[in-house]
């Protein structure tokens, strides 16, 4: 048998043989992990300098510069056309249609008969009231010789006058009854439609035709209450309408309401505007714009430089910074304004531009601030101040 010491130094030996293999294994795994975290790491600042070198190609947008203008003040509404003078024609009685004297849409004068009921009952109890009437007269004038000689009394003188003013007043009832059965044009005018026919049967207040004068034409509006100081008579206004969008109306303030509407606070205003080719028709809906005297100094952009957010109105203000090699880049600041009044396609900017600065007027969506721009303005928006449907 082999001796203890034997065997203790043979396993002595084979645990240190063991030791040596982990430890060359465990040198090895460190060694390989090294390498490939070496690898991936030079791999990665790699691509990392290849992205820092890559830079994204400008944005493409259009520009235009922001030019000073003098703009006139102005109180916006929305309103509707009235006719200067405009009625429905009702009959005041009753009685059956014998003449119709006018068609739809006729223009009429002042007196022109319309239509006339039948009124032959009528014209009998005016004959015979004049007959009664030519009795009175005879039956006072008797009256009056006797009363000189003193054959009757002043009474029989006071019944015979009496009698007289009776017959006349009676006369007079029947020939009112008379001019009611022929209905007339109270004003110069142009009528509608026709809503009666020859023979129908009329009550009174059936509606007959509308008569409406158009030359001048009114338009009523409403304004805030706050902009009662800045309202007077007289003050020129422009209406536009949508059935006439290239055309303008221009005429001046007639008349204040002196009362403010409890339920909406606001004041009713009317403007009157010559009306020479009838366009102006009334019931139409109308824009009005109230010329104010004050003017205001303002920077114009078309209305699709600004972007709206909740936060804020801003523009795309175009600057010049250092690129590449000391070339000069183009690029964008993003600037906070505050708008003004609005005319067709253009926006007034009160504040936060300077004259003459550049602005991106479209491309927006693609742009941060400091972010890199290329202007092409081989097609801009459009930046008319009173476009047509043509223009739009």
């Amino acid at each position: 048998m082999r001796s203890f010491a034997a065997v203790w130094n043979s396993l002595s030996n084979n645990r240190i043989h063991m030791k040596k293999r982990v430890l060359l294994t465990t040198v090895i795994a460190v060694a390989v992990c090294v390498a490939i975290f070496g690898y991936k790491f030079i791999d990665i600042r790699k691509k990392m300098a290849a992205m820092k070198a890559m830079r994204p190609a400008p944005a493409v947008v259009t520009a235009a510069p922001a030019h000073p203008e003098v703009w006139s003040s102005t109180l916006s509404a929305v309103g509707s056309v009235e006719s200067f003078q405009g009625i429905t024609l009702r009959s005041e009685i009753e009685g059956r249609i014998v003449r119709v004297a006018f068609e739809s849409g006729a223009r009429v004068k002042a007196g022109d008969v319309l239509v006339e009921l039948e009124a032959s009952t009528e014209q009998a109890q005016l004959q015979s009231r004049e007959a009664t009437a030519r009795l009175s007269a005879l039956s006072l004038e008797r009256a009056r010789d006797l009363r000189r000689t003193g054959s009757n009394t002043q009474a029989d003188l006071d019944a015979a006058e009496a009698a007289e003013a009776q017959a006349q007043a009676a006369i007079a009832e029947v020939k009112s009854t008379l001019a009611k059965k022929r209905i007339v044009a109270p004003f110069d005018g142009k009528l509608g439609i026709r809503q009666v026919n020859l023979g129908q049967f009329l009550n009174k207040g059936d509606a007959i035709v509308t008569l409406e004068s158009v030359n001048p034409a009114y338009v009523d509006f409403a304004l805030p209450q706050q902009d009662l100081p800045s309202l007077k008579v007289g003050l020129p206004v422009v209406v536009t309408m949508d059935a006439y969008p290239d055309r303008e109306f221009t005429g001046k303030i007639e008349a204040i309401s002196p009362r403010v509407t409890d339920a909406t606070r606001n004041v009713r205003v009317r403007a009157v505007l010559p009306n020479d080719d009838e366009l102006l028709a009334p019931g139409a809906f109308a824009r009005v714009a109230v010329q104010l005297p004050d003017e205001q100094h303002v920077l114009v952009l078309p209305a699709t430089a600004v972007v709206y957010s909740p936060y804020g109105d801003s523009v795309y203000v175009v600057i010049e910074r250092d690129g590449e090699n000391g070339a000069k880049q183009l690029a964008v600041e993003q600037r906070f304004i505050r708008t003004g009044a609005t005319r067709g396609d253009q926006v007034a900017i009160v504040k936060g531009l300077n004259p003459n600065e550049q602005v991106v007027t479209s491309g927006q969506m693609k742009l941060r601030n400091g972010a890199a721009i290329s202007i092409n303005n081989s097609v801009v928006p459009e930046n008319n101040p009173a476009p047509t449907p043509s223009e739009s």
